[in-house]
């Protein structure tokens, strides 16, 4: 796949299906219920456009709802009483399939299809979409982002570090950064997957990047000793101090602002934190101090450092009974624009193919699509095929792992029942 194709946007995506010239020219209110902060990546790049729009056809209004705790009851809440919005956030892909059964979910790839537009979507994007939807085509791919481990190069520099290419080189890098007072890796305990995150790399590395479709098909247990080896490394980490004090009470925005601030070497996260990381108003140890390498290598592991956790971002999704011809205008003048204003304005990769490139595209931006290019495989987050429970079990327990109070064992074993 060439650069162009891998660099994404969109044009024209969207989704109305069949209807009536009536509904097309009637007033029409767009509700976007988001887990993600209005001001941020692609919830500013929607509203912002939305709201012109809405300057352009009076009668289609927009609407923004912000939601960042219990998103899942709150949506099996709405979906029983037939009540979701026009697009919602979803963060469990089960779920999304269950409610594409009830038709409360559109079918992407029939939509795009009918509009003309599905070539203009990255294949990519759609694969890695449908996977986790049992085929079907059920979120709008707006982030294209790869997984790793962003450092602090100076600080690698100043104490004569080299960028890891194994997990014990890593591990010994963050056990000089801590004898030396530097906080080794900046993480979020208080939303939990960012430690989840650590664990799904390193079976990744030990098994192989499809070490999670293995476990989905019933062939690889949790508690095999692959997983107990990968949560036992992720405790150690925790019991050893490498994420600093009272990591389960530190929330996402601190952990961006800990590494961005210079008080941590590394920060686990994917690449759509380059919106942050090209704001000089949040870097303050500047964009030519930022690498970025893979989950390394671990000992007797096969995985490769060209398997890569690439996802398309939280999910989010579209109501079918809301998917009439007044929607797909607004789609269509929304999406249309919205990679090459991802682009631009934040330096984001997207799942649509961008139509005009920035004279100056963000270095990190760059770097971060060279990294993506070298991807021979791709695989999905740790809790990518959980049910909703056993996300739940996942997160919450990953709490107590890092703070030696549920064992290894005990957490594998609690998640593996979790999945039955």
């Amino acid at each position: 796949m060439n650069k162009t194709a891998r660099f994404t946007t969109v044009t024209a995506l969207l989704l109305s299906a069949v209807a009536s010239p009536v509904l097309a020219q009637g007033n029409k209110t767009v509700v976007f219920l988001s887990g993600q902060n209005e001001d941020v990546g692609y919830t500013r790049i929607i509203s912002e456009l939305s709201r012109e729009y809405q300057k352009r056809t009076p009668a289609t209004t927009y609407q923004y709802q912000g939601n960042t705790t219990e998103m899942t009851q709150k949506l099996q809440l709405l979906a029983a009483s037939k009540n979701l919005p026009t697009l919602y956030s979803i963060g469990e892909p089960a779920l999304l399939s269950q409610l594409a059964s009830q038709g409360q979910a559109a079918d992407l790839e029939a939509t795009f299809k009918r509009l003309g537009i599905y070539n203009q979507l990255n294949p990519v994007a759609v694969e890695l979409n449908k996977k986790l939807t049992g085929g079907k085509l059920l979120g709008l791919p707006l982030e294209l982002n790869i997984e790793g481990f962003w450092y602090n190069k100076k600080l690698f520099a100043n104490h004569g570090l080299k960028e890891p290419r194994t997990w014990d080189e890593m591990l010994a890098a963050a056990e000089k950064f801590k004898q030396k007072g530097v906080q080794p890796f900046s993480a979020s305990g208080q939303q939990k997957w960012p430690l989840t995150r650590l664990i799904g790399g390193y079976v990744a590395r030990k098994l192989g990047a499809d070490a999670m479709d293995r476990v989905k098909a019933g062939t690889l247990k949790l508690t095999d000793p692959a997983f107990v080896e990968a949560a036992r490394s992720v405790q150690q980490m925790g019991l050893k101090g490498y994420f600093g004090q009272g990591v389960n009470t530190i929330d996402y925005d601190t952990a961006v602002d800990t590494f961005l601030q210079g008080k941590a070497a590394m920060f686990y996260m994917g690449s759509w934190e380059l919106r942050t990381f090209n704001d000089p108003a949040r870097n303050k140890i500047g964009v030519q101090n930022i690498g970025f390498f893979n989950t390394p290598l671990v000992r007797g592991g096969k995985g490769t450092l060209n398997d890569w956790s690439i996802n398309t971002g939280l999910t989010v999704a579209v109501n079918q009974s809301q998917n009439d011809a007044a929607l797909g205008n607004w789609m269509k003048y929304v999406f249309a624009n919205y990679a090459n204003r991802a682009m631009s304005d934040l330096g984001m990769l997207t799942g649509f193919k961008v139509t005009k490139m920035p004279a100056n595209v963000p270095g990190l931006t760059t770097l971060t699509q060279q990294k993506l290019n070298t991807a021979k495989k791709g695989y999905l987050w740790f809790e990518a095929f959980f049910s909703a429970k056993g996300t739940a079990v996942s997160q919450d327990n990953v709490q107590p792992l890092v703070t030696g109070d549920l064992s290894p064992e005990a957490y594998l074993a609690q998640l593996q029942t979790a999945l039955k």
